[in-house]
């Protein structure tokens, strides 16, 4: 399903279920050492998405580490994202030379929890949700928001370095399918390339879930 949000040159590997006592990939055992069960299976089944991903791009399978902030670590060459939820995992990868980033997320179609909303949301992103809620009350524009965040941060993080908060970004919704992030903090990329001003993402209510991806072209 995520693969229709994604552009040329991008591709993902999803799960709808876990496999039953799979085992980490080898070099990925300390990682979860110390998890629950679910988050033990949801992680091995994200990764072995991952590593199917990457072979349809010629990569032979390694070890997907993590990094500073828990984000995969990709081979050199590949950017990518990896998102998991109740029910499905997923992975989306590029080769470096097509994109420059790449976030994506997964949520339950379901209302944020009680409180949520209020931490997310920057002045007029409210009154936008409702309009849109009004307009259209059958999705949960609240959870898309946080997705779609989720997304933005992901593509964000490895370009700069840098932590962006829900209260550093401004979205818009296109009821279309597609959004705009507007950055409210400086952009500037740890790889020399034009600041991230503005990020533009898509989304898509599929399955009973909630998708939102970010790519930033390759000249951004």
């Amino acid at each position: 399903m995520i693969a229709a949000l994604l552009p040329a040159g991008a591709l993902a590997v999803e799960a709808f279920a876990d496999v039953p006592d799979e085992t980490p990939y080898p070099g990925e055992e300390d990682l979860v050492a110390r998890a629950v069960t679910g988050r033990r299976q949801e992680f091995v089944t994200a990764r072995r998405c991952a590593r199917e991903a990457l072979a349809h791009l010629g990569y032979a399978p390694v070890p997907i580490r993590s990094g500073a902030r828990r984000e995969p670590v990709w081979p050199d060459g590949v950017v990518g994202s990896i998102t998991h939820c109740a029910g499905y995992r997923a992975a989306a990868v590029a080769p470096a030379g097509a994109l420059a980033g790449l976030g994506i997320d997964a949520e339950p179609h379901e209302p944020l929890p009680d409180g949520v909303a209020g931490v997310v949301t920057v002045a007029g992103e409210p009154e936008r949700l409702a309009a849109l809620r009004a307009a259209d009350p059958a999705t949960h524009w609240d959870r898309l928001l946080f997705s779609a965040k989720e997304s933005v941060y992901k593509a964000w993080y490895p370009l700069t370095g840098r932590w962006l908060g829900f209260e550093e970004a401004d979205l818009t919704f296109d009821p279309a399918g597609r959004f705009t992030a507007r950055i409210l903090v400086d952009g500037t990329r740890a790889d020399g390339g034009p600041p991230l001003d503005v990020l533009d993402g898509r989304w898509l209510v599929a399955g009973g879930l909630l998708l939102t991806a970010v790519a930033v072209p390759r000249r951004s």
